[in-house]
């Protein structure tokens, strides 16, 4: 019964924030720019090193995001197909996103959870349903606490050698599991290795979510030392950027210990940790 009444409130509170917005200038991200996805970081590189490249700003908004929960009565949802991922956000001020990948992981993702409610930011989430579906009490505390829970398949295949059957099967799982932990289905997914393919995009968009790249690769996946990792997050911070890390696959201790050093000096810089808005037509 408690766990209906928390996915209930959970709902609820979803449901508000959808017509509010963000509350707030800096706390949410309004608009989003498409392009390339880079270097496949969930794991070992599939190719050589790829040097940063100029990003265009987008040409469109979202109107409306696919399928972000429930419209407001009377609004006619439509699905957009994407053709290349999300890589950056533009909103107002010094606005950045961060991201964590392939949790949840009992042991390092509570850790991060620590830290971003110690500093009173938001981030982005991609879970696999593989280890979402042991740690569910986890995607709740995140949804509880204003993060945004995203699909990152079941187990973490590269889609784009799977057939169109498998890759639904990949993604559907997740966003059930999601469904159930956090009261609704996720919006938001992401290919494990950035690698992306037109069923990917179309199932995607037939299950209600918008493609996410990142624009930073931390390689912490490399475990390169805490060092590493955050010189390359403050080297590389700049408005619009989508900061990609780990909170479970592996050894994540670097990434938690990194992120506790370098978030409070990008505060301290005048940057903002946002998140997508919902939008709808």
């Amino acid at each position: 019964m408690k766990k209906d009444q928390l996915i209930t409130r959970r709902r609820a509170l979803i449901a508000g924030a959808a017509v509010l917005g963000a509350a707030g200038a800096a706390g949410t991200a309004r608009v989003l720019t498409a392009g390339q996805a880079a270097e496949p970081a969930s794991g070992p590189p599939l190719s050589g090193p790829q040097a940063n490249r100029a990003l265009k700003p987008s040409a469109y908004r979202l109107q409306p995001l696919a399928g972000y929960g429930a419209p407001p009565h009377g609004t006619q949802l439509r699905t957009l197909v994407r053709h290349e991922p999300f890589i950056r956000v533009s909103g107002r001020g010094r606005s950045m996103v961060l991201t964590f990948d392939d949790g949840p992981d009992p042991h390092y993702t509570p850790e991060i959870l620590r830290t971003l409610r110690e500093y009173d930011v938001h981030a982005m989430f991609f879970v696999c349903g593989l280890m979402a579906a042991d740690n569910k009490d986890l995607l709740g505390e995140m949804a509880d606490d204003g993060h945004l829970v995203g699909n990152h398949t079941w187990s973490h295949p590269l889609l784009t050698k799977l057939s169109r059957s498998a890759i639904r099967s990949e993604i559907e799982r997740t966003s059930e599991v999601i469904d159930e932990a956090c009261g609704e289905p996720p919006s938001w997914f992401r290919a494990p290795y950035g690698e992306w393919n037109r069923a990917t995009y179309q199932i995607g968009a037939e299950l209600g979510m918008e493609p996410m790249s990142w624009t930073i690769d931390t390689n912490d996946w490399a475990r390169p030392g805490t060092r590493a990792i955050v010189g390359t997050v403050q080297k590389e911070a700049a408005p619009g950027v989508v900061v990609l890390s780990h909170d479970a696959g592996g050894d994540r201790s670097q990434s938690v210990q990194a992120l506790r050093t370098y978030l409070p000096r990008l505060l301290d810089a005048g940057y903002h940790m946002t998140v997508p808005r919902r939008k709808y037509a």
